[in-house]
Order: C-alpha cells, then structure tokens, then sequence
C-alpha cells in the first residue's frame, strides 16, 4: 500500500519572511549608476590620472576581497559588486595625482580592515571606504593633500584656503564654479552637480530614504549659520560649507551606508544632524581642512546607542501593574 507523505501545517523557514524583492546586487548596481555622473564629471576634469585612480582602486578592491575569502574558505562574494562599489568610494576621496601604491594600500584597508574581518558585507561597524580613508590620511597626509600634490592646477581649493589664509582668501570663489567641480578636492567629492543628480536618483529608487541626508545637510548648514551669526568676519557661509569638499557626497553616498547607520526616523535624523554638526565644528578647530570622513566615522560610532530610540510596542503596557512589581512567593517558599 502506498500513502502519500504527510504536509506539515506549518512550515518555518528562515526570515525575512515577506520582503520587496530587492537583492544586494540589484541595490549596488543603482549606487554606481548614481556615481557614474561623479565619474564622467571627474575624468572630464582630472584626465587620466582620475581614470588611473578610480581603475586601480576598484581592481584592488576586488582582489582583496577574493583573496580574503579565500583564505577565510568562504563562497566568492564578488558577484554581489559590494568590493566594486566600496573601491569606487573610496578613489572618490583621492586626489587625481595620489600615487599607485598609496591607492593600493587605501583600497586594501577598506576592504580587509574596513569589512572582511568583521565578515563581510553588514558586519562593519565603519563606513568601510573611510577606513582606508582614514588610514592613509593620518599615515601619509602629504600625498593626501590635494595642494601639496596638484601645485601646478590653477584649480581653487576653497577648504584649505579657508584654513590656512582666512575668509578673505575665498570671497573671490564663484558657487556656480564650486557647483560644476571646479575645484581640488577629491576626484567626485567635489563633483556637487552629479553627486546632486546621482543623489536624487537614490530617492526616488528608494535605495535610501530622506532623513539621514537632509539632517546632515541640515546640521552642516544650521552650524554653518550660528558660527557665521557669531563672527561673520571669521566664518564662512553655509552655502560655501556645502559647496566645497565632501558635503554632498557624505550626504547621499557616505552617511545613509545601511551597515553603519541607525534604524528609525527619529534615529536617523539624529544621527544624520549630528554628523552634519561636526564636520563644521572639525572643519573650524580641526587641524584637517575638511571634517566630513571623521564626522561620518565618529557618528558611526554612536549607532548602537541611537539604534536603542525606539518606539514602545502596540499593546504594550505603559507600566507594570502594581501586584507584578514585587515578585510573589508560593506557601511553601514562604515558610
């Protein structure tokens, strides 16, 4: 006699259980269709020292990350284009004249210090383009330096301007210049119109939602106004703060990373406020001319506090009733 198997009732399979189809691919793919105007802006300006960096800096990306996986005996990962996007980030943050091995060295930090030895994709604590940032500007800072490294470009470069020579050094600067690019700084850092464009796209695709980048605009710029309120002889305008260096960039393409920013609405505006507030207050006392990459990286140390704002539970109670604030004892205990 044969009986046909028995269907389970209730079949338990690993979460998430409903989801909107998105894969990490599919979400990578979009970010660097965003970055890809940033990436046209920035060849137009630099030439081939932008195309080197920027090639050079995705191919070690890459290569860490097989070689990474390989020694930790884990499935290839490279499909998912995460190495790509995260070694096209970070030759955002270089100069176009930084040389090979210093773009080696920054892209192989990302990726083994900034992401593989927490386990990959979503277990960093950092942005993980801002640690091979942040390891080669506190390591190299002279090869960093957009002005010590491009002397010969006739290109301005307002955040150091400011640092070093005061406002008077840069009430001379167009903003629509500064808007198209036309400055030194990072090869698409700067690029505010395609990071603008590149920005937008992610909205309205819904790959990140509104809070994070407005509250850091927002902070940049309310912090910008009340230093401009205090002295507007020693302080730059909020316009300016936002128009040079990294602003727009951290706003869309650095701050909202999922793995490293917080939860929630009101998380996020916090977290994203926060930022914003301390890439003035590092840009004004600093020692580095522009604080956006350790404003991002020390806001990223406070999303597992933000992360614990949460809202109460539907139907939970609001206190503990009084007969359960002292724990009861049985008959029998109690003798």
């Amino acid at each position: 006699m044969i009986t046909k198997p028995i269907q389970p009732i209730l079949t338990v399979i690993v979460p998430p259980h409903a989801h909107c189809g998105r894969t990490i691919k599919g979400s990578m793919t979009e970010t660097l269709i965003a970055l890809l105007p940033a990436v046209i802006m920035a060849i137009v300006a630099f030439g081939i020292g932008a195309m080197r960096v920027m090639a050079l800096s995705c191919l070690v990306a890459i290569l860490s990350e097989a070689f990474c996986n390989k020694l930790t005996k884990r499935e290839q990962s490279l499909d998912d284009l995460s190495a790509l996007h995260t070694g096209l980030l970070f030759s955002f943050l270089l100069p176009a004249s930084a040389p090979w091995w210093l773009v080696t060295v920054g892209a192989a930090t990302s990726i083994i210090l900034g992401k593989m030895i927490f386990g990959g994709l979503g277990g960093n604590p950092l942005c993980t383009p801002l640690v091979g940032w942040a390891a080669c500007r506190i390591s190299w800072g002279v090869y960093m330096d957009t002005n010590s490294t491009m002397l010969t470009s006739n290109l301005p470069a307002p955040l150091q301007q400011l640092k070093f020579f005061g406002l008077d050094a840069i009430q001379s600067l167009d903003t629509n210049s500064l808007f198209l690019g036309n400055q030194l700084g990072g090869l698409g850092e700067i690029q505010i119109a395609a990071l603008l464009a590149g920005g937008a796209f992610l909205l309205i695709r819904r790959h990140i939602s509104w809070e994070i980048p407005v509250a850091f605009i927002v902070g940049i710029a309310g912090t910008a106004w009340c230093y401009q309120i205090m002295d507007q002889t020693s302080y730059a305008s909020p316009l300016f703060h936002l128009l040079s260096g990294g602003a727009i960039f951290g706003a869309f393409f650095l701050a909202p990373d999922p793995a490293t920013s917080p939860m929630g609405r009101i998380p996020s505006l916090l977290y994203g406020f926060m930022a914003g507030a301390m890439v003035i207050i590092i840009r004004v006392y600093g020692i580095y001319p522009d604080g956006v990459p350790f404003a991002i990286l020390l806001s990223n140390l406070f999303t597992p506090l933000l992360d614990r704002i949460r809202p109460k539970p539907f139907g939970g109670a609001y206190r503990i009733p009084q007969d359960l604030e002292e724990p009861t004892q049985c008959a029998k205990c109690s003798k």
